[in-house]
């Protein structure tokens, strides 16, 4: 019977991590559609580059609480149906994989940055607290918002082992954060090459940036050289 409840919270924190607030949000305002422009990314730093800050402001919320709300359940009421500890984090996890693949948007979702931050700090408040506290603080001194959750995404494992302990729930969190990091392997290219947008900087629609490949460079130079 636990077995049971264990997969339908996990299905349940699936759907409600597939609500791409991102989309959601921007077609309530009247902005432009998040996945096409910057980095074709739906989540909140792509959306405040719409010039948006309130709808930023309402996905990154959203974003978190979806993250949030079906953890700080399974924590508070999942005892009664034998969950603990390990399934509170499996059903976060579960939430996390609705937003990178979420079920109602073609399974094109976002990197999930506030998603799992809203896990952490519904699973574990002060691990929550101290990952955002070092996104923060690497937000602040490099405006790269991706280098910020790269070093957070990266901490949480090994703060919740250090601190709490190792368990199955480390365990979770070590599977989130090597997923997170995996999503911004575009951004680690970017931030290696010296291209990445920083926090607040507007970026061209994305198809535009993806056409400008050296490819196309070049072959727009040998046009101009044509035309001389």
């Amino acid at each position: 019977m636990t077995t049971l409840w264990i997969a339908a919270a996990f299905v349940a924190a699936y759907l409600i991590g597939s609500l791409s607030f991102a989309v959601i949000v921007s077609r309530a305002m009247g902005l432009d559609d998040p996945r096409s422009y910057g980095s074709g990314n739906p989540g909140a730093t792509n959306v405040l580059r719409s010039g948006s800050k309130k709808a930023a402001a309402l996905t990154l919320l959203l974003d978190a609480v979806k993250g949030l709300v079906p953890v700080l359940l399974v924590r508070l009421f999942g005892e009664r149906a034998g969950l603990g500890e390990g399934s509170a984090m499996l059903v976060g996890l579960g939430a996390f994989l609705g937003h990178l693949w979420p079920v109602f948007f073609r399974f094109q979702g976002g990197k999930g940055v506030a998603t799992a931050a809203g896990v952490l700090l519904g699973f574990e408040p002060l691990l929550g607290l101290g990952v955002l506290a070092v996104w923060f603080g690497v937000a602040k001194t490099t405006k790269y918002s991706s280098l910020a959750a790269l070093i957070a995404a990266g901490s949480a494992p090994l703060l919740h082992a250090i601190v709490w302990g190792g368990s199955s729930a480390t365990l979770a969190i070590f599977v989130m954060s090597l997923l997170l990091i995996w999503r911004h392997g575009s951004n680690i290219a970017k931030l290696m090459a010296g291209t990445e947008s920083k926090i607040g900087q507007k970026s061209r629609p994305a198809e535009a940036a993806a056409a400008a490949t050296p490819t196309r460079r070049a072959e727009r130079r040998q046009a101009r050289r044509k035309t001389h």
